[in-house]
């Protein structure tokens, strides 16, 4: 099978947010939507580039495990301690939520894992399996989304990847690169976003304290309790009684920004070995109308799958 290729020294594991790159996905091809529809009228733009984006980790990637976690609901334990947190998005589009449930009973076809938790976000879910393989010490961890919230992980062991772009560029964020680029280390970004906000989120931070001047302070106090003990030192009077005013708030924010590491779940990561068979997802594919995507799933997979 596909992915007995990995290296033998350390196992690897594909951790991907299955909301977010859906949703990517289904924008990527989004210019294309009314061609990308099923004898029976269901869109399927979203399915087609979430299975591009599929082949194209498992191919480069070449995980022994991988897991998809999707967001249970909009109700979590961040909305009842901030009822505003992620409100004011859009509307999901019809078109995208249809969608959502051939893309997990097209991951159930193909072996891969699929989970979502109610009352907790998919990257809660990926934050926890992902301690677990730095506890276990086996993984080398790949994280993949469409959302810079979980840069946080990054680590040694763990590297977090960013769609970028169509459904197969991507951006590597590692502890190196962070540091590089920003000055920060992943820790930092939780601290960072507790100053800026986010708006993405409806994480409110401390007003008109953006990004750069965020940065300012991580880079100077370290984190976000060094930053208030250190308040009368800090110049400019209005950024200070932005501080003072808005510190509750970023406390809160931090506490909204931290991605959970410590869920109790009930699965071990050796759960997470594919058992892939062709002739699952071939009927599925035809009804989708994806006859094209079969060869190419043999080459990736790998001909053991078969049509079995």
């Amino acid at each position: 099978m596909w992915y007995n290729k990995a290296m033998e020294n350390k196992k690897k594991l594909l951790l991907i947010d299955g909301s977010s790159v859906a949703y990517r996905a289904f924008f990527a091809l989004y210019n294309q939507i009314d061609r990308f529809k099923n004898r029976a009228g269901l869109h399927t733009n979203a399915i087609y580039g979430f299975h591009l984006m599929l082949n194209h980790l498992l191919e480069r990637i070449q995980p022994t495990h991988v897991l998809v976690a999707f967001d249970a609901g909009k109700t979590t334990f961040r909305t009842e301690m901030y009822k505003d947190y992620k409100a004011g998005r859009a509307k999901t589009p019809d078109e995208f939520s249809e969608q959502l449930p051939y893309i997990r009973e097209m991951l159930t076809a193909l072996g891969i894992n699929w989970y979502e938790l109610e009352n907790y976000e998919a990257d809660d879910i990926i934050g926890t399996l992902d301690k677990l393989a730095e506890n276990e010490d086996e993984y080398d961890v790949t994280i993949v989304s469409g959302d810079k919230d979980l840069i946080q992980l990054a680590d040694n062991n763990t590297t977090v990847e960013i769609s970028k772009k169509g459904v197969a560029e991507f951006k590597e964020f590692t502890p190196t690169y962070l540091m590089e680029k920003m000055g920060i280390t992943p820790k930092q970004f939780i601290d960072l976003k507790a100053l800026m906000g986010d708006k993405s989120d409806n994480i409110p931070g401390v007003t008109k304290v953006g990004e750069k001047t965020a940065l300012k302070l991580i880079n100077e106090y370290g984190d976000l309790e060094s930053v208030y003990e250190n308040i009368d030192n800090i110049s400019g009077k209005k950024l200070k009684e932005r501080l003072v005013e808005n510190k509750e708030l970023a406390f809160l924010s931090r506490q909204l920004a931290t991605i959970k590491t410590d869920m109790d779940l009930s699965y071990t990561l050796d759960q997470f070995v594919q058992n892939f068979h062709l002739g699952e997802v071939k009927p599925m594919f035809e009804t989708l109308g994806f006859t094209k995507l079969t060869p190419r799933l043999a080459s990736v997979m790998g001909a053991e799958g078969g049509d079995t």
